[in-house]
Protein backbone atom coordinates (compact mmCIF):
# COMPACT_ATOMS: atom_id res chain seq x y z
CA UNK A 1 0.00 0.00 0.00
CA UNK A 2 2.83 2.39 0.88
CA UNK A 3 4.61 1.73 -2.41
CA UNK A 4 1.34 2.29 -4.29
CA UNK A 5 0.82 5.61 -2.52
CA UNK A 6 4.35 6.75 -3.44
CA UNK A 7 3.67 5.83 -7.05
CA UNK A 8 0.49 7.94 -7.20
CA UNK A 9 2.26 10.89 -5.56
CA UNK A 10 4.98 10.69 -8.19
CA UNK A 11 2.50 10.52 -11.08
CA UNK A 12 0.44 13.39 -9.69
CA UNK A 13 3.42 15.69 -9.11
CA UNK A 14 4.99 15.00 -12.48
CA UNK A 15 1.82 15.46 -14.49
CA UNK A 16 1.82 12.02 -16.06
CA UNK A 17 5.58 11.50 -16.53
CA UNK A 18 5.95 7.89 -17.66
CA UNK A 19 8.40 5.54 -15.98
CA UNK A 20 9.43 2.11 -17.15
CA UNK A 21 8.30 -0.76 -14.98
CA UNK A 22 11.39 -2.70 -15.96
CA UNK A 23 13.93 -0.11 -14.84
CA UNK A 24 15.10 0.77 -18.36
CA UNK A 25 16.87 3.98 -19.37
CA UNK A 26 15.18 7.22 -18.34
CA UNK A 27 16.74 9.39 -21.04
CA UNK A 28 13.38 10.35 -22.59
CA UNK A 29 12.07 11.54 -19.22
CA UNK A 30 14.54 14.43 -19.02
CA UNK A 31 13.05 17.64 -20.36
CA UNK A 32 15.27 20.60 -21.35
CA UNK A 33 14.21 22.22 -18.07
CA UNK A 34 15.30 19.15 -16.10
CA UNK A 35 18.65 19.14 -17.87
CA UNK A 36 19.11 22.84 -17.12
CA UNK A 37 18.52 22.52 -13.38
CA UNK A 38 20.65 19.39 -13.18
CA UNK A 39 23.40 21.22 -15.06
CA UNK A 40 23.09 24.30 -12.89
CA UNK A 41 23.52 22.21 -9.74
CA UNK A 42 26.59 20.52 -11.22
CA UNK A 43 27.99 23.92 -12.31
CA UNK A 44 27.54 25.30 -8.80
CA UNK A 45 29.53 22.38 -7.42
CA UNK A 46 32.33 22.93 -9.95
CA UNK A 47 32.53 26.57 -8.85
CA UNK A 48 33.12 25.47 -5.25
CA UNK A 49 36.31 23.76 -6.46
CA UNK A 50 37.55 26.35 -8.96
CA UNK A 51 37.68 30.14 -8.91
CA UNK A 52 36.29 31.97 -11.96
CA UNK A 53 38.84 33.84 -14.05
CA UNK A 54 37.83 37.50 -14.07
CA UNK A 55 38.58 38.48 -17.65
CA UNK A 56 35.37 39.68 -19.26
CA UNK A 57 36.94 40.31 -22.66
CA UNK A 58 38.18 36.74 -22.91
CA UNK A 59 34.90 35.31 -21.59
CA UNK A 60 32.85 37.28 -24.13
CA UNK A 61 35.22 36.16 -26.88
CA UNK A 62 34.79 32.47 -26.01
CA UNK A 63 31.03 32.88 -25.79
CA UNK A 64 30.91 34.43 -29.27
CA UNK A 65 32.86 31.44 -30.60
CA UNK A 66 30.43 29.13 -28.85
CA UNK A 67 27.40 30.86 -30.37
CA UNK A 68 28.86 30.60 -33.88
CA UNK A 69 29.34 26.85 -33.40
CA UNK A 70 25.82 26.42 -32.03
CA UNK A 71 24.17 28.59 -34.69
CA UNK A 72 25.73 26.52 -37.47
CA UNK A 73 24.90 23.15 -35.90
CA UNK A 74 21.82 21.00 -36.44
CA UNK A 75 21.06 20.67 -32.74
CA UNK A 76 18.34 22.50 -30.77
CA UNK A 77 19.48 25.06 -28.21
CA UNK A 78 18.98 23.86 -24.61
CA UNK A 79 16.80 25.63 -22.09
CA UNK A 80 18.41 29.02 -21.30
CA UNK A 81 21.10 28.51 -23.98
CA UNK A 82 24.85 27.99 -23.58
CA UNK A 83 27.38 29.85 -21.49
CA UNK A 84 31.17 29.54 -21.39
CA UNK A 85 33.21 30.43 -18.30
CA UNK A 86 36.97 30.41 -17.75
CA UNK A 87 38.28 28.81 -14.55
CA UNK A 88 41.38 30.31 -12.96
CA UNK A 89 43.43 27.13 -12.90
CA UNK A 90 46.86 25.99 -14.08
CA UNK A 91 45.61 22.57 -15.09
CA UNK A 92 44.54 21.56 -18.58
CA UNK A 93 40.84 20.84 -18.30
CA UNK A 94 37.33 21.55 -19.53
CA UNK A 95 33.85 20.51 -18.37
CA UNK A 96 30.34 20.67 -19.79
CA UNK A 97 27.08 20.18 -17.88
CA UNK A 98 23.83 18.87 -19.41
CA UNK A 99 22.30 22.32 -18.93
CA UNK A 100 24.63 24.08 -21.38
CA UNK A 101 27.32 25.32 -18.98
CA UNK A 102 30.86 25.02 -20.39
CA UNK A 103 33.96 25.54 -18.26
CA UNK A 104 37.48 25.87 -19.68
CA UNK A 105 40.57 26.37 -17.53
CA UNK A 106 42.81 29.37 -18.05
CA UNK A 107 45.78 27.07 -18.76
CA UNK A 108 43.93 25.33 -21.56
CA UNK A 109 42.85 28.65 -23.07
CA UNK A 110 46.40 30.03 -22.89
CA UNK A 111 47.77 26.92 -24.62
CA UNK A 112 45.81 27.67 -27.80
CA UNK A 113 47.61 29.56 -30.55
CA UNK A 114 44.57 30.36 -32.70
CA UNK A 115 40.85 31.01 -32.49
CA UNK A 116 40.28 27.72 -34.31
CA UNK A 117 42.01 25.81 -31.51
CA UNK A 118 39.80 27.52 -28.92
CA UNK A 119 36.79 26.65 -31.06
CA UNK A 120 37.96 23.03 -31.08
CA UNK A 121 37.97 22.92 -27.27
CA UNK A 122 34.50 24.44 -27.08
CA UNK A 123 33.20 22.21 -29.88
CA UNK A 124 34.31 19.09 -27.99
CA UNK A 125 32.42 20.22 -24.87
CA UNK A 126 29.39 21.22 -26.94
CA UNK A 127 29.42 17.75 -28.47
CA UNK A 128 29.14 16.16 -25.02
CA UNK A 129 26.00 18.23 -24.39
CA UNK A 130 24.50 17.78 -27.85
CA UNK A 131 25.08 14.01 -27.78
CA UNK A 132 23.48 13.93 -24.31
CA UNK A 133 26.44 12.22 -22.67
CA UNK A 134 25.60 13.77 -19.31
CA UNK A 135 22.08 12.37 -19.49
CA UNK A 136 23.50 8.98 -20.45
CA UNK A 137 25.35 8.99 -17.14
CA UNK A 138 22.01 9.07 -15.40
CA UNK A 139 20.84 6.13 -17.48
CA UNK A 140 23.22 3.98 -15.47
CA UNK A 141 20.81 4.28 -12.58
CA UNK A 142 17.91 1.87 -12.39
CA UNK A 143 14.44 3.24 -11.80
CA UNK A 144 14.23 1.88 -8.28
CA UNK A 145 17.30 3.93 -7.27
CA UNK A 146 15.47 7.10 -8.31
CA UNK A 147 12.15 6.40 -6.58
CA UNK A 148 13.21 7.46 -3.11
CA UNK A 149 14.63 10.77 -4.34
CA UNK A 150 11.49 11.48 -6.35
CA UNK A 151 9.23 10.64 -3.43
CA UNK A 152 11.26 12.92 -1.15
CA UNK A 153 10.95 15.74 -3.67
CA UNK A 154 7.20 15.19 -3.98
CA UNK A 155 6.72 15.43 -0.24
CA UNK A 156 8.93 18.49 0.27
CA UNK A 157 7.83 20.60 -2.70
CA UNK A 158 4.16 19.77 -3.24
CA UNK A 159 3.17 23.12 -1.67
CA UNK A 160 6.06 25.12 -3.08
CA UNK A 161 5.37 28.20 -5.20
CA UNK A 162 8.59 27.61 -7.12
CA UNK A 163 8.20 23.95 -7.95
CA UNK A 164 10.22 24.17 -11.19
CA UNK A 165 13.41 25.20 -9.42
CA UNK A 166 12.86 22.49 -6.83
CA UNK A 167 12.88 19.81 -9.54
CA UNK A 168 16.66 19.79 -9.29
CA UNK A 169 16.37 17.90 -6.02
CA UNK A 170 14.80 15.01 -7.92
CA UNK A 171 18.19 14.33 -9.39
CA UNK A 172 20.37 14.62 -6.28
CA UNK A 173 21.96 11.21 -6.84
CA UNK A 174 22.38 12.00 -10.53
CA UNK A 175 24.10 15.27 -9.65
CA UNK A 176 26.62 13.41 -7.51
CA UNK A 177 27.23 10.87 -10.26
CA UNK A 178 27.63 13.55 -12.94
CA UNK A 179 30.16 15.48 -10.86
CA UNK A 180 32.11 12.29 -10.21
CA UNK A 181 32.29 11.52 -13.93
CA UNK A 182 33.23 15.06 -14.98
CA UNK A 183 35.92 15.57 -12.35
CA UNK A 184 37.17 12.11 -11.35
CA UNK A 185 36.44 9.11 -13.56
CA UNK A 186 35.68 10.81 -16.88
CA UNK A 187 33.32 9.84 -19.67
CA UNK A 188 33.74 6.50 -21.37
CA UNK A 189 36.38 6.23 -24.07
CA UNK A 190 33.64 5.76 -26.65
CA UNK A 191 31.89 8.95 -25.53
CA UNK A 192 35.13 10.94 -25.71
CA UNK A 193 35.87 9.62 -29.19
CA UNK A 194 32.32 10.39 -30.33
CA UNK A 195 32.62 13.92 -28.92
CA UNK A 196 35.84 14.43 -30.89
CA UNK A 197 34.24 13.25 -34.12
CA UNK A 198 31.21 15.48 -33.57
CA UNK A 199 33.49 18.40 -32.70
CA UNK A 200 35.11 18.08 -36.12
CA UNK A 201 31.65 18.27 -37.72
CA UNK A 202 30.79 21.35 -35.64
CA UNK A 203 34.05 23.07 -36.58
CA UNK A 204 33.57 22.42 -40.26
CA UNK A 205 29.94 23.58 -40.18
CA UNK A 206 30.93 26.90 -38.61
CA UNK A 207 33.77 27.54 -41.06
CA UNK A 208 36.58 26.73 -38.65
CA UNK A 209 39.51 24.51 -39.55
CA UNK A 210 38.46 20.96 -38.56
CA UNK A 211 42.14 20.11 -38.17
CA UNK A 212 42.34 22.50 -35.20
CA UNK A 213 41.20 19.75 -32.85
CA UNK A 214 44.22 17.68 -33.80
CA UNK A 215 46.44 20.74 -33.31
CA UNK A 216 45.02 21.18 -29.82
CA UNK A 217 45.57 17.51 -29.02
CA UNK A 218 49.18 17.75 -30.16
CA UNK A 219 49.69 20.62 -27.70
CA UNK A 220 48.22 18.48 -24.93
CA UNK A 221 50.36 15.55 -26.02
CA UNK A 222 53.52 17.64 -25.70
CA UNK A 223 52.48 18.91 -22.25
CA UNK A 224 51.66 15.42 -21.01
CA UNK A 225 55.05 14.85 -19.41
CA UNK A 226 54.86 17.92 -17.18
CA UNK A 227 51.11 18.20 -16.48
CA UNK A 228 49.21 15.99 -14.05
CA UNK A 229 45.57 15.52 -13.15
CA UNK A 230 42.69 17.33 -14.81
CA UNK A 231 42.35 16.47 -18.48
CA UNK A 232 44.91 13.66 -18.25
CA UNK A 233 42.98 11.78 -15.58
CA UNK A 234 39.53 12.06 -17.20
CA UNK A 235 40.20 11.65 -20.94
CA UNK A 236 41.79 9.04 -23.20
CA UNK A 237 45.38 9.91 -24.09
CA UNK A 238 45.93 12.57 -26.77
CA UNK A 239 47.60 9.85 -28.86
CA UNK A 240 44.45 7.73 -28.81
CA UNK A 241 42.25 10.68 -29.66
CA UNK A 242 44.49 11.77 -32.53
CA UNK A 243 44.36 8.25 -33.96
CA UNK A 244 40.57 8.33 -33.66
CA UNK A 245 40.12 11.53 -35.68
CA UNK A 246 42.87 10.72 -38.17
CA UNK A 247 40.47 8.35 -39.92
CA UNK A 248 38.44 11.38 -41.04
CA UNK A 249 39.08 12.94 -44.40
CA UNK A 250 38.39 16.65 -44.71
CA UNK A 251 39.63 19.66 -46.64
CA UNK A 252 41.25 22.40 -44.60
CA UNK A 253 39.35 25.68 -44.65
CA UNK A 254 41.68 28.49 -45.69
CA UNK A 255 39.95 31.16 -43.59
CA UNK A 256 42.37 31.44 -40.67
CA UNK A 257 43.70 34.84 -41.80
CA UNK A 258 40.27 36.40 -41.18
CA UNK A 259 40.43 35.45 -37.51
CA UNK A 260 44.14 35.86 -36.75
CA UNK A 261 44.01 39.57 -35.88
CA UNK A 262 40.90 39.09 -33.75
CA UNK A 263 42.62 36.34 -31.77
CA UNK A 264 45.75 38.44 -31.25
CA UNK A 265 43.70 41.37 -29.89
CA UNK A 266 42.27 39.35 -26.99
CA UNK A 267 44.35 39.37 -23.82
CA UNK A 268 44.05 36.12 -21.91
Amino acid sequence: MKKLLIFFVIVFCFGGLAFSQTGQDIDDDFSPLDAYYLGRAVAANILTRYRPYNNQEAIQYLNRICQVLVYNSNYPVPYNGYFVMILDSNEYNAFATPGGHIFVTRKLVESASSEDMLAAVIAHELAHIMLRHGIQIINSFKLENELSAIADWAASTAASKNAEAARATVFRDSITKTIDVLMTSGYSQRQEFDADLEAVVLLRGAGYDPGALKEMLIVLQKAKGTAKGGFYSTHPSPEQRIANIDVLKFNKNDTLRYRAQRFMRVKF
